[in-house]
């Protein structure tokens, strides 16, 4: 198939657009529109000029002009590695096994405090839970992306460090399409988390449901051996909320953190660090479309303070450091304001993040009796 002529990028621009100044650059052709409703407008021309492979961006102009700008496509260079098929999946696996050990170990770690059972069985139901807040986490960001026509991969599995620390870091897809507007970027990014929390909430739950409780005596005499270890990490509101569903919350009550609380807690977690205004996670990019170029870096600072408070500080720095080398997700059409609905469930978003925030244990005591 042959290469559209520039004749035919300008007939296709005038047939969808009213046209009020042309100009021809050495790589771009330049478009100013009159247009009122440009936005559906716009977005089919979008889909229109990828598949011939250009692309176009929107731009108002200091004047108050509004201009669409063509460019050739740009070759994507794409990771040799990233490319094949077989990549996603030896991921998937070496998590499944990394999940499967570190449950096996911390399942055999709390039978000898107290019988929870089998240790294979308890892996399985671990990496069920852990795996299952993932998946559906990405299952989310794929039906969204689906439901707006974006093409994606599969999930990358991001294997972790069983044993020592958390079995995954989590899993990320890739579009293979362009984020058209505001309302598409949020759409998506939004969609994964929210899906997440849902299987963490119930992970939660029944992970605090079957989860032992030891006797305050006993428990001082497990602490004094050092065979029972003081939880620091934090606790979100949410999985105290699921303890005291069950009348386990509060001082007093010495719960065993279970490797079904664990993946309840990997869940919470990961849905806080996506929900953070930072870079481009997942409330990164909700940020980026409410807030614009500016505002949104001054919100990844603030995000990167956030986590240094909670004592998470290599997060911190790896924003930093991403940060500075890949800048936020632009739309083609960054001028098309986000809808009110929209910035009315970003507020429920920040209320998510708090919820999900791994809190110190002098701030919850303070909350609890």
């Amino acid at each position: 198939m042959e290469d559209p002529s520039q004749e035919d990028i300008i007939s296709l621009v005038n047939s969808i657009f009213q046209v009020s100044d042309f100009t021809k650059t050495e790589f771009s052709l330049e478009f100013k529109i009159e247009d009122m409703n440009f936005k559906s407008k716009f977005e089919g021309l979008a889909r229109k000029l990828e598949d011939m492979r250009y692309v176009c961006k929107l731009e108002k102009m200091e004047e108050g002009g509004l201009y669409v700008i063509i460019q050739k496509f740009p070759p994507k260079k794409q990771r040799r590695w990233m490319s094949t098929s077989w990549t996603p999946r030896i991921l998937f696996v070496i998590v499944i096994s990394f999940v499967m050990v570190d449950g096996y170990y911390r399942t055999s770690g709390t039978n000898s405090i107290i019988e929870i059972g089998d240790p294979l069985e308890m892996a399985a139901v671990y990496t069920l839970s852990l795996l299952g807040i993932l998946g559906i986490h990405e299952l989310g960001h794929i039906i969204a992306a689906k439901a707006h026509g974006l093409k994606t991969t599969w999930p990358y599995f991001i294997p972790g460090l069983p044993i020592i620390g958390i079995p995954t870091f989590g899993a990320f897809i890739q579009s293979k399409g362009l984020t058209i507007n505001r309302e598409i970027l949020f759409d998506v990014a939004i969609a994964g988390p929210i899906a997440g929390l849902v299987i963490a909430i119930i992970v939660s739950i029944y992970g605090a449901y079957t989860a032992p409780v030891l006797d305050p005596e006993i428990a001082a005499g497990l602490f004094e051996e050092s065979r029972l270890i003081e939880w620091n990490q934090g606790e979100p509101l949410l999985m105290t909320a699921s303890l005291a569903l069950f009348g386990k919350g509060g001082s007093g009550h010495e719960v065993i953190m279970t490797p079904v609380m664990f993946a309840a807690w990997i869940g919470f977690l990961i849905t806080f660090l996506n929900l953070l205004p930072a870079w481009q996670l997942d409330g990164g990019h909700m940020a980026r479309t409410l807030l614009g170029v500016k505002l949104h870096k001054y919100a990844t600072y603030g995000s990167m303070a956030i986590l240094v408070l909670l004592n998470y500080w290599l997060m911190a720095l790896l924003i930093l450091f991403m940060s500075s080398r890949n800048p936020s997700a632009s739309p083609l059409d960054d001028v098309s304001p986000l809808s009110r609905n929209r910035k009315l469930a970003y507020l429920g978003i920040i209320v998510l993040a708090v919820l999900c925030a791994p809190l110190p244990t002098e701030f919850l005591s303070g909350l609890l009796p």
